[in-house]
């Protein structure tokens, strides 16, 4: 089964990068799907985005691939017949989100698994690797 791991990843997180190793073991093949989130002000493009997961990725990962994508995650899906959205979850706060995403994509014929964070990565965001990486920088 294909697995599509949707996100707008700015920038990819070690926490990312955790859920999709567990993803892989999980699904035959996994897409990283980076999106277009209207509500988020990424750094860069999708496309710059997509580049920046595919170099951190390792690249015997064969069944990982990374697509970008403006469109609804569901359609997608549909498009690439992927049978499952997976969504790596931190907390609660993450989880109630998720669950509404997750019942509008039910709906629209793709359901959704999700992958608790490891203890060690949960407090990792990419809000947080931005804003320190920003404070770094000056």
């Amino acid at each position: 089964m294909r697995a599509v791991y949707p996100g707008s990843f700015d920038p990819f997180t070690p926490g990312h990068v955790n859920v999709v190793s567990r993803a892989r073991a999980l699904f035959d093949e996994v897409v990283v799907l980076v999106a277009v989130n209207s509500i988020k002000h990424p750094g860069s493009d999708e496309e710059a985005r997509a580049a920046a997961v595919r170099a951190v990725l390792p690249v015997e990962w064969t069944s990982v691939t990374v697509a970008a994508w403006s469109g609804l995650t569901a359609t997608y899906c549909r498009l690439r017949e992927a049978g499952v959205i997976v969504r790596g979850v931190r907390n609660t706060t993450d989880l109630r989100a998720e669950y509404q995403l997750a019942a509008m994509n039910q709906s629209l014929g793709v359901p959704t698994v999700f992958l608790p964070a490891q203890p060690e990565l949960a407090a990792v965001s990419s809000t947080a690797v931005r804003t320190l990486g920003a404070w770094r920088a000056e």
